[in-house]
Order: C-alpha cells, then structure tokens, then sequence
C-alpha cells in the first residue's frame, strides 16, 4: 500500500501537471502518533489555475483526495497558484501555526 504523501503527490502530478510541487507532512506538528499522515501542507504551482477563483482551486483540489480524506487524511493547508502568481509572491509561503498540542507551541 502506497502511503497518503505518495499518493496525493501522484494524484496532483497527474491532474494538474505542476510546474513546481512540494507536499510537506506536518502531522508531526499535531498530537498524532509518529509516522501519522494526517496534516499535510501543498505548495503547487500550476498554469491549470488560470481564470480560476482560489475556492475553486481547493474544491479542485480537496474533490480529488477525497478517498484519501476517507482514509485519514485530516487537514489540508494549500497553496495554489498560477506561475504568474507565484513569482508576484516572490516565493514567500507562510509558514503553517502550530497545533495547539505542539511542545514549541506552549513554550514546553
């Protein structure tokens, strides 16, 4: 069985032809056991985007894993652009908040 990172990396290759994708696990930022794929974080960079609204992008986005939502997947923070879009942001991503549960977060 593949796991949830190869497989939506696949997923999102294959649909989108992404000029640039980068699919982070940070479940470990979570109360989660180790190894858990649950919180993920997706950088694609895409020209599919184009003359869309960002909601449709997600919906795009979270439509296609659904199985993988059925199958754990928990969270989901994307960041979908076109490459036009993604120059003009000058490759600057914010970094994603802490759970609440994190050992940096409540300073522990």
């Amino acid at each position: 069985m593949h796991s949830i990172t190869s497989r939506i990396e696949k997923k999102l290759k294959e649909n989108f032809k992404p000029i640039y994708l980068k699919v982070i696990n940070e479940s470990f930022r979570h109360n989660v056991p180790a190894e858990t794929e649950t919180h993920f974080k997706v950088i694609i960079i895409s020209d599919k985007f184009s003359n869309q609204i960002l909601i449709s992008r997600h919906r795009e986005i979270y439509n296609l894993l659904a199985q993988e939502f059925k199958e754990g997947l928990h969270a989901l923070v994307l960041h979908a652009h076109t490459q036009k879009e993604w120059k003009n942001l000058q490759y600057n991503i914010i970094n994603s908040s802490s759970c609440h549960n994190d050992k940096n977060y409540l300073n522990l």
